[in-house]
């Protein structure tokens, strides 16, 4: 039997990396994330309404943090940044990061093995875009700031991926301590 395959024309590039990146970000996960969304927002130290929020980020930080937005892999200025610092979300100035926990992912984003010490960052579940992912937020003002998956190196296992567009850096010598591993 002859396949006559014009009736089944094969997908566009550009429709195959879209699959991909979904795929590649759409790591599952079986560990406890916090789930009571009412009770972090009620504990953040930062609150500010949606107006001074737009009327003090830039766009793309906006969009980012307020609306849990994305911004495109390879763009952001922190994805090939190497300079020793503290990262901070771009909307309170918490620190979250430092940069000795930042490993290159191959992603096209800043990613870290672990955030800074104490409870610098929330997780909660993120069933948006038909995947099972894990969210990261600023728990000082609850902005988002990308996601935890489980394909990073040792320590931790973990690899935080986070938009540039919801940092600041810190070239200061003063660094931030994550948890201790053996």
């Amino acid at each position: 039997m002859h396949c006559d395959m014009t009736r089944f024309p094969l997908p566009s590039l550009s429709l195959l990396l879209f699959l991909g990146l979904l795929t590649g970000c759409s790591a599952q996960t079986d560990r406890p994330v916090q789930t009571d969304t009412a009770s972090a927002s009620d504990t953040l130290a930062v609150t500010k309404s949606e107006a001074e929020w737009k009327e003090e980020l830039p766009h793309m930080a906006c969009f980012v943090l307020r609306e849990k937005g994305t911004e495109r892999a390879f763009t952001g200025e922190f994805w090939d940044h190497h300079e020793k610092g503290v990262y901070r979300c771009a909307g309170c100035g918490q620190a979250l990061f430092d940069s000795d926990h930042k490993f290159e992912s191959g992603t096209g984003w800043p990613s870290f093995f672990q955030p800074a010490e104490g409870s610098a960052v929330l997780e909660e579940e993120d069933d948006s875009w038909g995947m099972r992912r894990v969210e990261v937020l600023c728990s000082a003002c609850g902005g988002h700031l990308g996601h935890v998956f489980e394909d990073g190196p040792r320590p931790t296992g973990l690899r935080y991926c986070i938009n540039s567009a919801a940092l600041a850096f810190d070239a200061d010598s003063t660094s931030v301590q994550g948890v201790k591993y053996n």
